[in-house]
């Protein structure tokens, strides 16, 4: 059986930025210049959206009989030359290759007895290994200072530094341990909460605890490094939202984002952790209703250069995600239309094993209805409710049969509304979500649609409005309402008003109350 061909060239080409590519160009068109085969596969592949080999094997060798391995070793050379290029344009953006490499020239001269070059080198290798805490390096910067006087049987330097140097080793040793102490800290933390993400019990909650009544935690001054302390508030961060303490989930935050913004270089190292400290934030503004804030977030986000594919995926859905957040909230729902399109059309250029569009979709069902177009939020409901991934959010498969009932009643398909009432209470009741909330609204859509007029049914959607408003701030309803606000809507069927309206005007006065 003759094997698939691999298309992980076709997807390393695609994925590269388009300096990398200009790099790439350069560096070969000094080796073989731009006509070789290689080259031409390249540019084939490069402008080819869909993975064709038959197409690309014709177009480099035409009418030419090709030898049945040929092809393969061409992709194979072009695959690792396209490695070694960038590798080498990495050593122009990365600090850690740019120490790698200095460390390496100083072998390369201390064996030919260029010393006076060599502490030339490690003067400029340890002062980026401090400024970005590169305590590895550090340290064998150190070693290398040391072997060095001793080579040249330099006295006077091993007198005069010789305790500096000790003492330097011995920092940078503590600083490496405490980081890494740190470090597995977040990783214990971070895999207590997503270990079993649905369990929210008392359990749960005193492990995190003990987690977090370590000496580490006392203080951010017991982080002796930079890295320690972005470790120690993002650490902090993930206990408190777990907690449900929401001031205190905004301040960690609110202190990382002050941190690591104090100190760009770092950035210009490493966005991932600088994205998810505004994600974070953006959250943690949206459930204390500080929506300037959130705009403020989402702007820094959307801002933001991305250094590897992986930075370009987050942005794209992290600005996204709470971009369409704030409109939800805001009643801003003709603003989020206009944008839903962009969000999709940006998304086809990743690569779709890696990235997928569906957690959007459910996010599309309250900006449709508050557009008015339902059959549009059906349309996205029913995407979202054929995802995989759903299966892991049950929070979210209850608030999907919730908005169901919603839209075919916003429809008319009163008829369909009777079984689909049955078919989503046995749902509810299996998952063990069947919850107050629940029940209350789904016998409230049960006794509206056997009334005659829409003004009968205004009464029933306010009696259960005013039943649940004291229900908003339980655990169980808190996550449906932050996703959706059924309240505003039941409010809207309640006083005849459309659901923007209501949710605007809501808007408007939390905005004056936050004011006074």
């Amino acid at each position: 059986m003759s094997r698939t061909p691999s298309d992980k060239l076709h997807q390393l080409i695609r994925a590269l930025s388009p300096a990398e590519k200009r790099y790439f160009r350069v560096y070969v068109k000094g080796k073989h210049g731009l006509d070789a085969k290689y080259v031409q596969l390249f540019e084939a592949m490069d402008a080819a959206e869909y993975f064709d080999e038959e197409k690309w094997r014709q177009k480099i060798y035409r009418t030419s009989v090709v030898e049945g391995k040929k092809f393969t070793e061409l992709k194979a050379y072009l695959y690792e030359l396209l490695l070694k290029c960038l590798q080498q344009y990495d050593e122009l953006n990365s600090v850690q290759y740019r120490l790698n490499h200095l460390l390496q020239s100083v072998t390369v001269l201390f064996k030919r007895g260029h010393y006076d070059d060599c502490r030339e080198l490690l003067i400029r290798a340890r002062k980026l290994a401090v400024q970005y805490e590169h305590f590895l390096h550090l340290i064998e910067i150190v070693r290398w200072e040391r072997q060095l006087a001793y080579t040249r049987m330099d006295i006077d330097f091993l007198h005069k530094y010789l305790e500096q140097l000790q003492g330097e080793e011995i920092r940078a040793l503590e600083q490496m341990e405490n980081a890494s102490a740190y470090r597995r800290a977040f990783f214990e933390v971070y895999a207590a909460i997503k270990k079993d993400p649905l369990q929210r019990g008392p359990d749960r909650l005193m492990r995190l605890k003990e987690l977090m009544s370590r000496d580490l935690f006392v203080s951010p001054d017991v982080a002796i490094s930079h890295t320690a302390r972005v470790l120690y508030y993002r650490t902090l961060s993930l206990y408190y939202h777990t907690a449900l303490e929401q001031e205190k989930f905004y301040e960690t935050g609110k202190m990382l984002i002050a941190l690591q913004e104090s100190k760009p270089h770092f950035l210009k190292e490493n966005l991932s952790d600088y994205i998810a400290a505004l994600s974070n934030q953006i959250l943690a503004c949206g459930l204390l209703r500080k929506y300037e804030e959130v705009r403020d977030c989402l702007q820094k986000i959307n801002d933001l250069q991305a250094i590897t594919e992986d930075d370009r995926r987050k942005i794209h859905r992290q600005y996204f995600s709470g971009f369409f957040a704030l409109c939800t909230y805001t009643g801003e729902f003709t603003e989020a239309r206009r944008e839903m399109e962009r969000c999709l059309k940006e998304a086809e250029r990743f690569d779709p094993h890696e990235y997928e569009t569906g957690s959007f979709y459910l996010q599309f069902v309250p900006i449709c209805i508050g557009c008015a177009d339902y059959s549009a939020a059906l349309d996205h409901l029913n995407h979202w409710l054929a995802q995989r991934r759903t299966v892991g959010r049950e929070d979210l498969q209850s608030l999907a049969r919730i908005l169901q009932l919603l839209l075919h009643f916003e429809l008319g398909n009163f008829l369909l509304l009777d079984s689909q009432l049955r078919t989503a209470a046995r749902f509810l009741k299996r998952k063990n979500r069947l919850h107050e909330l629940e029940r209350r609204f789904m016998h409230g859509i049960s006794e509206a649609i056997r009334l005659p007029d829409a003004r009968s049914r205004r009464a029933v959607f306010a009696r259960v409005k005013n039943d649940l408003a004291p229900k908003a701030n339980e655990p169980e309803t808190r996550a449906l309402l932050q996703t959706f606000d059924l309240l505003a809507w039941l409010d809207s069927k309640a006083g005849g008003q459309t659901f923007e309206e209501v949710v605007r005007k809501k808007y408007e006065l939390e905005l004056i109350s936050s004011r006074h």
